[in-house]
């Protein structure tokens, strides 16, 4: 439910503050290691009367040297840490790279590769979140998946070839719906910040190390050099390797205790999604009973292991820091049934008989970890629609599925792939008046790429025959191909969508949806968008409030006394906050896009307490038109809040 979406975005951001406060400490105590290493090292000998060395003394309390110590730490762990975390800026798709993934193209040939990316549009759609690039890692052949990124805009899915070789259809659902539950949930932000943290710490073992190398060259080895360089060197190596690998060691146990609980959720959030345990349970099994299991072989895989969709790391050590709740205990909670068979497995390893058994209830009793999510939900959800933001369920999925098997099947091959896809989006601002329809297409004639003006006219017709309810669709469809265009095309097609939509010299609602939508998931993957942190309370936020709900209350209506009822309406969802009735001049669409940009910043409570105002003033008069909802879904889109389609006799509120 909404309530649920919101508290766990708001328990992630609260994680976040939670985690700075870890690895303070840690740095804290590294320096005080540090500190005691440096005290041994600037020791004054104690000489007996015969000229003999007997002791060192030492001196607990130095000012100067702390803070000496203190400030080349601080400086070693924060350059790492704000390196790592600058690197990692490009989003999802810098972290697939490091682990050797490779871009899936929306029209790739291969028939695994053609299911995987089937079941990642289907769970787009029917989440309300653009489709995800896919990589896939062809080197390994562990069963394994991961989803990275900052927000839904640059969330990138990760996959192993072991994974698309290894599942049914079934089973990659559920692995697929564990990871949108991540990007759902605000995991990924979390999960990526933990890596640069990390980082920070791991630099002082890396320092360590080539010192401990270095002394080698120093005299460390010569046992009658007066020079004692290498010593010195020897020793302030092997101190700042063991602060590595207690700051390490510490950073582990913070990503192992940050990420088992949400795993359980991830995958209870699975079960609701597709409403299929035996999937995602599936999966597990198979694990549990592959000889190379779900371990990764890239040198990345250790600073990344939390964000997998099983331990990523092989046994050893590594089990002390393990990210991930036990395999059977996962398997248990989704088949109650489950038996492990050590004998039965290769290499002794777990295998669980194909239970059909519908293993929901576990998830909801008394034993699910705090924070897991009901799945006890029916198939068609009684909730509205704000109540379904970030918790899609089988009917949406249903509803996707249905829709896209709607759609022809050259439109879709067009919309995978990044000429096809700008002619796809041009279609769906071709304006039904002839006149503007002639001025648009002369102007593609003109400056877009050759004969996309001809392709624009081919899809027209058939985009009008969808109807409405396929234009947001279509729009997360060709989101993964148009992320492939270089920057020059790119800036081609930002201009002549602009001119499309300034044509008739006004902009209407869909025209802003349609452009709100596109660029706020395209721009970042081309332009530098800087992303704010979301502190802003409601209370800060009236006016672009005032103006949001202002636009709003217009909508569908020029009689005053519904418009005032419908902004009555959402003022009413806002309260003990007082907003504005402002004059159509002061809220046309330019002022609702900056109004909306100011309240990405928003906190998460606060923008559920901002969505259901919205619904609250479309819905004033009992009648929600399709385009009314797209404008609901656009805003909950700009506010980071993926919202699923509206499903038939569903209300919005």
């Amino acid at each position: 439910m909404a309530s649920q979406f919101f508290e766990h975005q708001e328990a992630a951001r609260r994680s976040t503050a939670g985690l700075v406060f870890l690895f303070i400490c840690a740095v804290l105590g590294i320096i005080a290691l540090l500190y005691a290493v440096a005290v041994g090292l600037t020791a004054q000998p104690v000489v007996d009367a015969y000229g003999r060395t007997t002791s060192a003394q030492l001196e607990w309390w130095q000012p100067q040297l702390l803070v000496q110590v203190a400030l080349a730490t601080l400086a070693v762990v924060a350059g790492g840490s704000l390196y790592k975390i600058s690197q990692l800026s490009g989003g999802g798709s810098v972290v697939a790279e490091q682990l050797g993934g490779r871009l899936l193209a929306s029209d790739t040939p291969d028939p695994d590769a053609r299911r995987l990316l089937n079941v990642v549009e289907e769970m787009a759609i029917a989440s309300g979140t653009p489709t995800p690039p896919v990589y896939l890692l062809d080197d390994e052949e562990g069963i394994n998946a991961f989803a990275a990124g900052f927000t839904p805009s640059d969330a990138v899915i990760g996959i192993t070839r072991g994974c698309i070789r290894q599942l049914s259809r079934e089973e990659l659902q559920g692995v697929i719906a564990h990871e949108f539950s991540h990007i759902l949930n605000g995991d990924m932000r979390l999960n990526i910040r933990l890596m640069g943290f990390i980082h920070g710490i791991l630099l002082l073992g890396i320092i360590g190390y080539f010192l401990l190398r270095s002394s080698m060259f120093a005299g460390g080895g010569r046992r009658n050099s007066r020079d004692n360089s290498g010593l010195i060197m020897l020793a302030a190596g092997i101190g700042l390797m063991i602060a590595g690998f207690v700051g390490t060691f510490f950073g582990n146990l913070i990503k192992a205790s940050v990420s088992r609980q949400r795993e359980f959720l991830a995958d209870a959030s699975a079960v609701q999604f597709t409403r299929n345990p035996a999937g995602i349970a599936g999966a597990l099994k198979k694990i549990a009973g592959f000889d190379n299991g779900s371990a990764l072989e890239s040198p990345a895989a250790p600073e990344a292991s939390h964000m997998f969709f099983s331990q990523g790391l092989r046994g050893g050590i590594q089990n002390l820091f393990a990210t991930h709740p036990p395999i059977k205990e996962r398997i248990q909670r989704l088949d109650p049934s489950f038996v492990a068979s050590p004998s039965e497995a290769p290499g002794g390893q777990a295998v669980m008989p194909a239970s059909q058994t519908n293993g929901a209830a576990s998830l909801a009793g008394p034993s699910k970890p705090a924070g897991t999510i009901s799945t006890a939900l029916p198939d068609h959800p009684d909730g509205s629609g704000i109540e379904s933001i970030g918790a899609p369920t089988k009917a949406h999925l249903d509803h996707a599925r249905t829709l896209v098997e709607r759609f022809p099947d050259t439109l879709i091959a067009a919309c995978r792939e990044p000429y096809g896809a700008r002619a796809v989006f041009y279609a769906l601002l071709i304006d039904d008046d002839e006149s503007v329809r002639q001025r648009q297409l002369e102007r593609l004639n003109r400056f877009a790429e050759e004969g996309l003006a001809d392709q624009t006219r081919q899809w027209m017709p058939e985009i009008r025959r969808l109807g409405s309810a396929a234009r947001l669709p279509l729009v997360d469809l060709t989101l993964p191909a148009l992320r492939r265009l270089s920057p020059k095309q790119y800036r081609s097609f930002r201009d002549n969508v602009r001119s499309l939509v300034e044509a008739d010299q006004q902009i209407d609602l869909f025209e802003w949806v349609l452009h709100r939508v596109l660029f706020a998931h395209l721009a970042p993957h081309f332009e530098k968008v800087r992303t704010k942190p979301r502190r802003k309370s409601i209370q800060s936020l009236s006016r672009p409030c005032s103006v949001v709900l202002s636009a709003l209350a217009r909508l569908g209506t020029a009689d005053p006394s519904e418009t005032q009822a419908a902004f009555e309406a959402g003022a009413e969802a806002l309260a003990p906050v007082t907003i504005q009735w402002l004059p159509a001049d002061q809220c046309d669409l330019v002022a609702l896009d900056r109004s909306l940009k100011q309240l990405t910043r928003a906190t998460p409570l606060a923008a559920q307490k901002i969505l259901t105002a919205c619904a609250a003033c479309i819905a004033s008069d009992d009648v929600v038109a399709e385009a009314e909802a797209e404008v609901v879904r656009a805003i909950a889109d700009s506010l980071d809040c993926p919202m699923p389609p509206l499903l038939p006799g569903q209300s919005l509120i």
